[in-house]
């Protein structure tokens, strides 16, 4: 049974999965969203939900009037972003450009407030990223990377903030899901490397540190999306 709280990303999981095991091969049609929701049992919507998350990491590609196709993942060269989901709202430059003004600000107003357990949290969360990229478990090196950041927004001083952070953390972090098919193997240990400099900021209760690592970490993500924040 499907964690019912969580199911577009345990639908996600289930189809990573049938990915990585063969069960559906790279060019292959997936099945039509009728079928694939009685398989899981689960509504429409939250299928949809899940492949337009499988979609963002790159498993999968949608082609007007042909359908939905598993795709080559980060490591096919001829990988590209998906669509970006909010454009009827925000651009991806924008949210990128809000991201390092909110989350800069959060690191900052977080540095030494940050409890011993967290802390530790935020590594093993680091440390996740790293292995689950090295097997290509796309969805956990993501939710890692969520949690990471969910984190320092927890322990940020201003209330206002953190709420605003909630507010928008559905745009924020669709953009660290978006770089992913176009990310290489050494952006992504440059990306791990960040967030120890960003943690080691933190620990030493130094703000200003804590500030300028979370602003570079996020602008270089938005390189690795071609945009320039």
């Amino acid at each position: 049974m499907l964690n019912r709280t969580l199911v577009p990303q345990s639908v996600a999981r289930e189809i990573q999965s049938m990915i990585q095991n063969g069960s559906l091969k790279i060019g292959q049609k997936i099945p039509s969203q009728r079928e694939f929701s009685q398989k899981f049992g689960v509504s429409r919507a939250s299928l949809r939900e899940a492949l337009l998350t499988l979609e963002t990491l790159g498993l999968l590609k949608t082609e007007a009037g042909r359908g939905t196709f598993v795709s080559g993942g980060p490591s096919s060269e001829s990988n590209h972003m998906a669509p970006w989901r909010y454009s009827g709202s925000y651009s991806v430059f924008d949210v990128f450009q809000t991201r390092i003004m909110l989350e800069g600000q959060i690191a900052s107003l977080s540095a030494g407030r940050l409890m011993a357990n967290q802390l530790e949290q935020m590594e093993h969360a680091t440390r996740q990223m790293e292995e689950c990229w090295a097997k290509q478990d796309l969805l956990t090196n993501v939710e890692a990377d969520l949690e990471f950041h969910a984190i320092i927004a927890s322990a940020c001083s201003n209330t206002m903030l953190r709420a605003l952070y909630q507010t928008v953390r559905e745009q924020l972090t669709e953009t660290q899901r978006q770089p992913i098919p176009i990310t290489d193997p050494a952006r992504m240990k440059a990306s791990i490397s960040e967030h120890r400099r960003i943690i080691a900021a933190l620990r030493s209760n130094d703000p200003a540190a804590a500030r300028v690592e979370m602003e570079t970490h996020i602008r270089n993500t938005a390189r690795c999306a071609g945009l320039e924040p």
